[in-house]
C-alpha cells in the first residue's frame, strides 16, 4: 500500500508501556547499572578488607603465571570486554524494533486516517456527520469502557467509549503464527475494527447488544456472525475507495483476502484443536469473511452489506 507522505490521524492515544507506576524510584537502589564493580576504596579490616598477607600472596601468584606466559591483567581486560559486543548487539536490536514500531504504529495512523476520510464522505452523502474514533495503542494489557483486556484477545472495538485497541505485536502473530503478512492485511484488520465502529453509529451494536441477552448462546453466535461479516463487507468498501485513490500496489487486496481466509472459525478451529465446532463459530467461516470482504470491494456500497437478511 502506498501510504508513505499521507495524512495521518490525530486520533492515535498510545498507551504502550504505560504499566503501574513505580512512584519513580528506582528498584535496584541508586547508580545501580547491574554490572560488577571493582570496589574502590581502600582497605577495611573491619569489612573484611583484604590482609597485607593476602596481597603480598596475590602479587607472588601474579609474577609466577606472568613466567608461565600468562598475563592475568591481559585476561581481565579481555574478559572485561567481553560483555561490550554483547550490549552493542542487544542496544542495536533495541533500536531496530523501536524503529519497526513506529513505522507500525505510523502506517496505522496513515490507514486511519483513510478511513476517516473515506466514512466522513460516505455518511456526508447520506446526510450525516462521520464521528471519528479514537484508536489506543497498548501493549500487553489495557482498561477500556468494556473492561479489561489483554494482548492475547487479539484487536477489538469497545462501542463505550467509540475506541479501536490494538496491541501492534498481534501483526507479528498474524504473520509468523496465521501465515498472513502483508501491510495490507494490516490495514485490513483496522479496517474491520472501523467496521463495527460504524455499525455502532448506525444502531446495529447497541440492537445486538440488546437483544443477544435474550438469545440462547448458539442464537447469540449465530447473529454475532452477521455482526462480523458485515465488518469485514465494510472493511472491503474501504479497500474499494483506497483502491480508487490509486494507493493499492500489486498483491495488496491477495494480502487482505489471505488475511480474512486465515482467520475464519473453522480455520482457526483446525488449527488450534483438530476439529471444527460449527454451532460456536462467531466471526464466521473463511470462506464467509473473505466473500463479504470481496462483496464490500467490488460494489463499494452500503447495501450490498446486508448480512442480516437471507442466507450467509
Amino acid at each position: 500500500m502506498e501510504w508513505k507522505g499521507r495524512r495521518q490521524s490525530d486520533n492515535i492515544e498510545d498507551q504502550r508501556g504505560a504499566g503501574p507506576s513505580m512512584g519513580g524510584s528506582n528498584p535496584f537502589g541508586r547508580g545501580s547499572g547491574g554490572g560488577f564493580r571493582i570496589p574502590m576504596g581502600g582497605a577495611r579490616r573491619a569489612g573484611g578488607g583484604m590482609s597485607i598477607g593476602t596481597i603480598i600472596f596475590l602479587v607472588v601468584i601474579y609474577f609466577v603465571l606472568k613466567m608461565m606466559g600468562i598475563d592475568l591483567l591481559q585476561v581481565m581486560g579481555e574478559g572485561g570486554q567481553t560483555s561490550q559486543p554483547g550490549f552493542e548487539q542487544t542496544e542495536t536490536a533495541s533500536r531496530r524494533s523501536s524503529a519497526q514500531e513506529e513505522e507500525t504504529k505510523a502506517f496505522m495512523a496513515t490507514v486511519l486516517a483513510e478511513t476517516e476520510d473515506t466514512w466522513s464522505g460516505i455518511f456526508k452523502a447520506a446526510g450525516e456527520t462521520y464521528e471519528e474514533p479514537k484508536m489506543v495503542l497498548f501493549s500487553g494489557s489495557v482498561k477500556s469502557a468494556c473492561g479489561f483486556a489483554s494482548a492475547a484477545s487479539g484487536p477489538f472495538y469497545c462501542p463505550g467509549d467509540h475506541k479501536l485497541y490494538l496491541d501492534m505485536s498481534f501483526f507479528d502473530e498474524l504473520a509468523n503464527k496465521f501465515d498472513a503478512a502483508g501491510d495490507f492485511a494490516q490495514a485490513y484488520v483496522v479496517a474491520h475494527e472501523v467496521g463495527h465502529h460504524v455499525q455502532n453509529l448506525t444502531g446495529i451494536l447497541p440492537r445486538f447488544n440488546q437483544q443477544r441477552q435474550r438469545m440462547s448462546e448458539v442464537e447469540a453466535n449465530q447473529m454475532s456472525v452477521r455482526v462480523e461479516l458485515q465488518a469485514d463487507c465494510y472493511a472491503g468498501i474501504w479497500g474499494k475507495y483506497t483502491e480508487q485513490k490509486g494507493l493499492l500496489e500489486s498483491g495488496d487486496l491477495e494480502e487482505a483476502l489471505n488475511a480474512a481466509t486465515q482467520i475464519g472459525d473453522d480455520t482457526l478451529q483446525k488449527r488450534m484443536q483438530g476439529y471444527v465446532v460449527p454451532e460456536s463459530f462467531n466471526h464466521g467461516t473463511s470462506e464467509q469473511r473473505r466473500r463479504w470482504f470481496k462483496r464490500g470491494f467490488d460494489s463499494g456500497r452500503l447495501d450490498a452489506c446486508n448480512t442480516f437478511q437471507g442466507d450467509i
